[in-house]
């Protein structure tokens, strides 16, 4: 399967560019492909597991790159200053205040609810370290904007970035979030396995 035939009308996209051959470059170089179906919906909570090494961000970078992408992630807001604000802006970052009233999940559902087009991105482990539960802000977020999860596996023994399902968040956000661990922890090996 090629990366543009993986492309779905509805994801967002950057403008085309230089940076889509590099992450396409970086992907060869490095030896990693992305299979699977992405999903033709506007509006995606993306989940990526194992997060088990730093080379996960570099891999994850050239998918993105590679197809074009536009995925937002969340920061907090005090990172947010010139000459920085743009460029963060730019690659997708959403503002978060954690001394706002509303809480992180309130703040990103509206985010959703505020866009046409939104895929958030978030590793649940919170960390490369082993960890032997996951955090359920994912699947708060999901459930309170209404939208799909994609489970994605990084598995380094195939040295593939596998979209693998979409689900939807129950609202039973500890039992599932159990669930969804330890099927990616099955399914999937991590670049640095001992840290799953």
């Amino acid at each position: 399967m090629t990366i543009e035939s993986t492309i779905p009308e509805q994801m967002p996209q950057r403008v085309p560019g230089f940076s889509q051959k590099f992450g396409r470059f970086v992907l060869r170089l490095m030896g990693w492909k992305l299979t699977g179906q992405l999903p033709n919906e506007p509006k995606v909570m993306v989940i990526l597991a194992p997060h088990t090494s730093n080379w996960d961000f570099i891999v994850a970078v050239g998918v993105l790159l590679a197809l074009n992408l536009k995925i937002s992630f969340m920061m907090k807001k005090e990172a947010f200053f010139w000459p920085c604000k743009n460029m963060f802006m730019n690659f997708g970052a959403i503002p978060i205040d954690r001394r706002e009233a509303r809480d992180v999940v309130t703040q990103a559902a509206g985010w959703y609810k505020d866009h046409e087009k939104v895929w958030l991105g978030i590793t649940p482990e919170g960390t490369r370290s082993k960890v032997h539960s996951w955090k359920t802000g994912f699947l708060r977020i999901a459930h309170a904007a209404d939208v799909p999860i994609m489970l994605v596996g990084m598995d380094a023994t195939k040295k593939s970035v596998i979209v693998d399902k979409v689900i939807r968040a129950t609202g039973e956000h500890e039992t599932q979030a159990e669930e969804i661990r330890q099927y990616m922890n099955d399914k999937f090996i991590g670049i640095n396995p001992k840290n799953q």
